[in-house]
């Protein structure tokens, strides 16, 4: 176990099926080092920042994205999802997901992210709910121990927006443009979606250095 904690900066978008994958991955390796020295940090990236706020048809989403090849883009991610015992029913409306890094962002300032971005990934991707809807966000929080109320009440206002937005232009600024993107340490980064081993493998140096630090 190492004496001091280790920043994991994770730049994420709940409707990147990718990010689905990564979280998973990661929360097997963390569940496995249960002393792992990773403090995580969640940061805002929208896969489509210009996207309407109403959302659109997910069909008409992924053949203007993909085209013709949308099935056979998706194909390895069903595949990789159902490997790690994960169902994949996602909604039929493309959702933006503005307010849901609005929430993730409020869920940092008191130490729920993880369990919010849980939610949301859930929610998308296996429950076919809506998490550009308020209420959906509301619920996700509150059952992640936020306060609910409260956050309808922030989700009817334009708070943060302006915050959130100018978070992700940082992260782009910094050079990140996918995700899911992790950053160890503020210095090392990992991108795509990556194997539990590789985490663990990870942990485990990091703990051997941290043990013979000379």
């Amino acid at each position: 176990m190492t004496s001091q904690p280790v920043t994991l900066d994770i730049f994420a978008d709940p409707v990147c099926p990718w990010c689905l994958i990564g979280k998973a991955e990661l929360d097997r390796a963390l569940e496995s080092r249960p002393d792992h020295p990773f403090q995580l940090i969640w940061h805002p990236f929208r896969l489509n920042p210009q996207f309407p706020r109403e959302g659109m048809d997910r069909g008409d989403y992924l053949r203007a994205k993909f085209g013709d090849r949308a099935a056979e883009v998706m194909a390895p991610v069903a595949e990789r999802a159902a490997a790690l015992g994960l169902n994949l029913a996602p909604v039929l409306r493309q959702p933006d997901t503005t307010d849901a890094h609005r929430l993730m962002h409020w869920a940092g300032i008191e130490g729920a992210q993880s369990r919010v971005m849980s939610g949301l990934l859930k929610a998308h991707w296996q429950d076919s709910r809506d998490i550009g809807d308020a209420g959906v966000l509301a619920e996700i929080g509150a059952k992640a121990g936020m306060d609910g109320e409260m956050l309808a009440r922030l989700l009817a206002s334009d708070a943060d927006r302006d915050t959130v937005a100018a978070r992700e232009m940082h992260a782009r600024e910094r050079g990140i443009n996918s995700v899911p993107t992790f950053i160890i340490a503020d210095r090392h980064a990992v991108s795509g979606a990556q194997p539990a081993s590789l985490w663990q493998n990870v942990i485990d140096e990091l703990s051997e250095t941290a043990q013979n630090p000379g």
